[in-house]
């Protein structure tokens, strides 16, 4: 892709010296089709979060974002140059449970002189996270996974909460081995294997959106990029406004219990500490 393009997709204040680091450009400046479709995808959920981390900054001199479930920590890198390189306060920490992809993003942040990133080997049931969260994210973290980072998320209080749900296939094998009666209205959303998977995959995002309401979140459901980019492209932004909501609770139970499910989430959240 000709530099000029190449310029055209990069936010304002990006740039190209860590983008070439991270191998979303060549060393030439250029972008494949590949490296294009990650950094769409990126730049386009920096720009829906790019809310949520101005207010943390303005509302707490020293915040903590969360990146669950972090892989190669391309997003935390992105967010770090965007929002924390310029500033004085804020840390970001990144949690892997690899431990070869740890040791890389923390010897490329050590380079880069990104001294407020942090990196954490660990599944996220066992991570160890700062009393007070204040931002969440979790991109494409697989199947329960994505529940582990909204428990660590609610258990921490979080004010916002970002994740993209990935490979959600839990309630899909619930559902196979737990058939519900034929006289469930669920019975024929269930019946073929297709649809039991696209149904099931609905339910857990349904189910997690309702879980956060039920805390006290305002919670939107939007998409990350266009089709063409990614097949997992659900997008559950959620701030919090208030403790609880009781109805949202009450839509919550009704649902699982029509279901006949139990989520990963809620069998989290209801664990001690």
């Amino acid at each position: 892709m000709h530099a000029s393009r190449v310029r055209s997709e990069l936010l304002p204040e990006q740039s190209e010296a860590l983008l070439r680091e991270l191998h979303l450009l060549t060393r030439e400046g250029h972008l494949n089709a590949d490296a294009l479709r990650k950094l769409k995808q990126v730049n386009h959920l920096v720009g829906l979060l790019k809310p949520a981390l101005e207010e943390v900054f303005q509302r707490y001199p020293d915040p903590v974002v969360v990146d669950a479930g972090s892989g190669n920590a391309y997003l935390g890198f992105v967010l770090y140059e965007l929002f924390f390189k310029e500033r004085e306060g804020g840390r970001l920490l990144s949690i892997e449970g690899r431990e070869e992809l740890t040791a890389r993003a923390a010897e490329r942040a050590r380079r880069l002189g990104f001294t407020r990133m942090d990196f954490q080997t660990a599944h996220l049931a066992e991570a160890k996270l700062p009393e007070r969260v204040h931002l969440m994210l979790a991109l494409h973290a697989c199947d329960t996974a994505t529940d582990e980072a909204l428990a660590l998320a609610l258990r921490h209080r979080a004010d916002h909460v970002a994740v993209v749900p990935c490979c959600q296939a839990e309630l899909a094998r619930q559902m196979k081995e737990h058939r519900p009666d034929a006289a469930s209205p669920f019975a024929a959303l269930v019946q073929h294997p297709m649809h039991r998977r696209e149904f099931c995959s609905h339910l857990t995002n349904v189910i997690r959106a309702l879980t956060l309401e039920a805390h006290g979140y305002q919670v939107m459901v939007t998409e990350l990029t266009g089709w063409e980019h990614s097949l997992k492209n659900e997008l559950i932004l959620a701030r919090r406004v208030h403790r609880e909501s009781r109805p949202a609770r009450q839509r919550l139970e009704e649902l699982v219990q029509g279901a006949g499910v139990k989520p990963a989430l809620l069998r989290l959240l209801a664990e001690p500490g």
